[in-house]
């Protein structure tokens, strides 16, 4: 991007050219002598930009651009031909004579180089230059004017090795992250999250994307070593914004728009639906009707029927509105902010609000001790009885909606019950709420005896209540009503001291970090259930006055861990680089047998080539650096208890008398220990042409041995399984991140940000078998998330003889490989097929810019990724249930080779594995900053105006609502293969979250508003 300076004054102008150049012309000239000048200076959009430097070239006199970017500076009189040196980090520098001007209108350009220079690494920061781990810097750009509830969700697609996986869009649901691979089977895969340098025990979901400031991801061992046990899947490090110093600076930023359903699945209509079932019927050789039930008669013969999918869908919508408050003195800053969010579901019920306050104050209290706070609370509610959509996907169109009381029938289309009415959810009583409260505190001491030494103590208490509460009641068709209601607490604290001293001597440069930190989590929770309600009215506010005896349970851990920590990071000349750490952990949920403490070091070097003297004065490289790292790091993986052997009650009957006792329930293993990671990483940091070409090339190789695995035991012991460290798997790994700046003029710019990252993840041994484990599908030598399945061949046609192959199949069976050759088919004719995780994925960002108008489009894939698909695996118990068009049946006329008849019935479970890999248009943004003349007319700091889009479109040979979401056949039990999940309640209950993850995708169109204050 090109600088640009404009001076408005009447008697001489200036401006600086694509080649930074300043070339001046005058009309009259009056000698300055002393005097104060005034100005403001904008970022590349036009806004004011606050905590700019302004100085006097070749003096100490300057000052900083307060909250609307503007600053006033005195001339002395004894600097005859005085110059402005404006600067800020990320932006060019720059130099402006003064002349004879007073007033100064300057605009900053954006360098590609420095944008990123100080990045957040574990407990402190260093300039980009000097990092030898790999640290991922999020684009600023991808956190502002995106409809999300959280920033996972703005992340997809746009970092290398990072993925994000939204499993579900049901409002506040939160995407699965993973860091370079899957590096555990039975322990989370989630990285860590440290907000503004101390863990945080909340989720993505609490955090307001308006509060942050940066985000840096940890990749490899010499980065989340210092992390130890707790980085063994990446770290995701938070800042918030802070406060600066100048005058209150109040901004205003809010977006609201619509969200419509992206269909991709469409049940049959009244007249395909008769013509299924009648097809149904002349296959298996019953009586021919036009409807399989006589409920359905009196609509079919009226030409009623009823769209269930409009039926349950309903207009959403999206807001967000932050007002946020920041500033300060030299010795006391300030950052106060407010969110409200809300997202109103697609589907009738759903819903999500978040409302979040932050406060964030720092001050100096003298010239060696600074403290600081950050208080933060948020609050979520998703309440709501829900509308099902995997119900409205089945039902009859010709079956009744409502009684002719106006209430929803229980079965809409009898004698049938074996799908109830897809509204019945809205009918329930249902509460979801949680909250979150942080508090951190931190002092800073630096003693004046020894320059370099500083001292620091973080304090971090939060405490997260939580609510779930459901009634159903006679209108669901619970005739007894039933309430439950789970109370939950989690409360986490954190101390650490941290001691840091860094030195530099001649070209020699090392800075010194210890550790010492202590941190304990508590979780508590009842659940309370209770049936047999006299009425429906009061629910589950009075679970005890249900007439059968409320069943009670609680639950409570207690985890804690201690650990020390020492890294040294050293320079030479800036060229060549060395980093070294170790981390000791000790966890309390480990047995009495096993050490409890574990050492995790990592070790790290680089090499600045283009600050090598045959590179260093030359333009055509700018950044040209190698980097190496190995360390290692771990997992606890289990919960607290785990390695104790428990009972569970038994109810049984003693002499006639009812009693209780215990049964054997799960053995311990008091030898358990860490799953530990150990991984190398090769990069290369490269910048071209003034660095209008950046970007990094990244290699790992990842192992993880000694994994938590339940593994089989002889049952004469009592026990079928036992907890244990067996089993490694490896990942390994490609990552590419690209900038280039296309087209830089004086007032048209075109950027272009691009990842992609391939990932080969491989189970190396399970260590209680050198076989595979077939049943849990696990197989030596192949990608976890395996799919293991028959190799479809077609579909049996009529006039084809399966006998010699498959005995027993008919025309409309699916046709499957013989692979071992015994002439039938069996259990042995299965193989691994492929993987759920994709083989590489990867996004590309362009940008343009005119003048004040600026373009953002974002593209994301996904390729490689094989998922058994629920959609094509639809038993429609008996011809009864509705299917999608887009899926079919085989006839005997339409000879399909893909979909079977409606008379088969899936013997061998056969999965349907389907490539998933998908294109998809993320989002587009378009922004206007309107320009600084106009903006003093209306006596603002800062206005801009944006559009934005998002889920636009995608590219998928999938069959079913989205190849990203997660989807099941019934009532959201997960029991995709059991079409008897549909004899139960239509609407899943999950305790805790209430999440069904049946949702279709959304599309979300938003218009957004950015206002700052003077």
């Amino acid at each position: 991007m090109p600088l640009q300076a404009s001076f408005s004054v009447a008697a001489y102008a200036a401006r600086v050219e694509g080649d930074n150049k300043v070339v001046a012309g005058s009309d009259t000239f009056v000698n300055l002598a002393a005097g104060t000048i005034t100005g403001t200076v904008l970022d590349e959009k036009g806004d004011g930009m606050p905590g700019a430097t302004v100085v006097l070239k070749g003096s100490t006199q300057g000052t900083t651009t307060d909250a609307n970017g503007r600053f006033t500076l005195t001339i002395p009189a004894d600097m005859p031909t005085p110059t402005l040196v404006i600067s800020s980090i990320g932006y060019v520098k720059q130099e402006i004579p003064v002349g004879t001007q007073t007033t100064f209108s300057i605009k900053l350009a954006q360098n590609t180089q420095d944008l990123n220079e100080v990045v957040v690494v574990g407990y402190g920061t260093q300039k980009r230059s000097d990092v030898t781990g790999s640290v991922a810097s999020v684009p600023q750009d991808r956190l502002e004017r995106i409809p999300v509830s959280n920033i996972a969700q703005a992340l997809q697609g746009a970092v290398a090795g990072v993925n994000i996986t939204a499993a579900s869009s049901v409002p506040g649901s939160q995407p699965s992250i993973q860091v370079r691979g899957v590096r555990s089977i039975t322990a989370g895969t989630n990285p860590y999250l440290v907000v503004d340098g101390v863990p945080f025990p909340g989720n993505l979901n609490d955090i307001n994307p308006n509060d942050i400031a940066s985000i840096d991801i940890l990749k490899d061992a010499s980065s989340t070593a210092i992390y130890g046990t707790r980085g063994s899947n990446g770290v995701i490090l938070v800042t918030t914004k802070r406060g600066k110093t100048g005058k209150p600076q109040i901004r205003y930023n809010g977006y609201a728009g619509p969200e419509t359903m992206v269909y991709k699945l469409h049940p049959l209509d009244g007249p395909a639906f008769s013509a299924k079932w009648q097809e149904f019927t002349r296959q298996r050789g019953i009586n021919l009707t036009p409807v399989p039930n006589i409920g359905e008669t009196e609509n079919y013969n009226a030409g009623r029927t009823t769209d269930w999918m409009d039926l349950i869908k309903q207009q959403g919508s999206i807001q967000d509105h932050n007002a946020s408050i920041s500033g300060g003195t030299e010795n006391v800053k300030y950052f106060v902010s407010g969110d409200y969010f809300k997202q109103k579901g697609i589907i009738k019920g759903y819903q999500f609000q978040r409302i979040s306050l932050r406060s964030n104050i720092d001050a100096t209290l003298t010239d060696w001790l600074r403290v600081g706070t950050s208080a933060f609370y948020s609050t979520s509610n998703d309440d709501g009885g829900r509308a099902d959509l995997s119900l409205a996907q089945v039902l009859s169109p010709y079956g009744n909606v409502y009684n002719p009381d106006g209430t929803y029938t229980i079965y809409p289309q009898p004698p049938e019950q074996l799908v109830k009415n897809a509204m019945l959810g809205l009918t329930t009583q249902r509460q979801d709420r949680v909250n979150q409260l942080t508090g951190t505190g931190y002092a800073e001491v630096e003693p004046t005896f020894l320059e370099g030494l500083k001292y620091r103590v973080n304090a971090t208490y939060s405490y997260r209540p939580g609510r779930f509460a459901n009634y159903n009641g006679r209108q669901f068709g619970d005739l007894r009503g039933t309430a439950q209601l789970i109370n939950d607490e989690r409360q986490n604290y954190t101390v650490e001291n941290l001691l840091f001293y860094n030195k530099s001597f001649d070209k020699h440069h090392f800075d010194l970090t210890a550790l010492y930190s202590a941190q304990e989590n508590r979780y508590f929770t009842t659940t309370e259930t209770a049936t047999g309600f006299i009425n429906d009215q009061i629910g589950f506010n009075s679970i005890g006055s249900g007439s059968n005896t409320p069943t009670i349970s609680s639950y409570s851990e207690r985890r804690t861990l201690v650990s020390q920590m020492a890294r040294l990071n050293y320079n030479y000349d800036s060229r060549y680089l060395f980093t070294v750490t170790a981390r000791r952990d000790g966890s309390s949920v480990f047995g009495v047998d096993a050490d409890k403490y574990a050492i995790f070091p990592s070790v790290a070097l680089g090499w600045n080539i283009a600050n090598e003297n045959f590179l260093k004065d030359q333009d055509r490289v700018s950044v040209l650096k190698l980097r190496f790292s190995y360390g290692t790091t771990g997992n606890e993986g289990i919960n607290p208890y785990q390695t104790i052997t428990g009972d569970a009650l038994l109810q049984y009957a003693y002499g006639g008398v009812a009693s209780t006792g215990l049964r054997a329930d799960r053995i311990g293993n008091t030898r358990l220990k860490w799953e530990q990671t150990t991984s190398t990483n090769y990069a290369v940091d490269f910048g071209f042409l003034k660095n209008r070409i950046t970007g990094t090339v990244e290699y790992y190789n990842a192992k993880t041995k000694d994994l938590l695995l339940n593994r089989q035991i002889p049952i004469i012991s009592g026990y079928s399984t036992i907890l244990d460290n067996v089993g490694s798997v490896q990942n390994r790994g490609l990552e590419l991140s690209l900038t280039t700046a296309n087209v830089q003029g004086s007032n048209f710019t075109w950027e272009t940000t691009l990842n992609a990252s391939g990932n080969r993840n491989k189970l190396l041994s399970l260590g209680y078998t050198s076989a595979d484990d077939i049943g849990n599908r696990l197989f030596i030598g192949r990608s976890l998330g395996a799919v293991y399945d028959y190799v479809r061949t077609g579909v049996w046609q009529q006039g084809e003889d399966p006998s010699t192959q498959d005995p027993g199949s008919k025309p409309g069976d699916l046709k499957f490989a013989d692979l071992n050759g015994d002439g039938k088919i069996t259990t042995l004719d299965r193989k691994y097929l492929g993987t759920n995780y994709a083989k590489w994925q990867g996004g590309i960002t362009n940008t343009f810019t005119y003048k004040g108008l600026s373009l953002r489009v974002f593209i994301q894939t996904v390729q490689g990724a094989l998922k058994n698909n629920p959609n094509l695996n639809f038993l429609d118990l008996g011809g009864r249930l509705n299917s999608p068009r887009e899926v079919g049946y085989w006839t005997a006329d339409n000879k399909s080779q893909d979909r079977p008849s409606l008379s088969y019935i899936n013997p061998r479970g056969y999965s349907y594995p389907s490539n998933s890999s998908f294109t998809r248009l993320k989002d587009v943004t378009l922004n206007y900053s309107f320009p600084a003349a106009l903006v003093d007319k209306l006596k603002l700091g800062t206005l801009s105006v944006y559009v934005s889009g998002r889920n636009l479109y995608t590219w998928t040979k999938w069959i079913g609502w989205d190849p990203e979401q997660t989807y099941t056949i019934g009532n959201g039990t997960g029991n995709i293969d059991n079409p008897t999940s549909l004899l139960n309640a239509p609407t899943s209950f999950s305790p805790g979250n209430g999440v069904n993850p049946n949702f279709p995708t959304v599309r979300s169109f938003v218009f957004g508003l950015n206002i700052g204050l003077r």
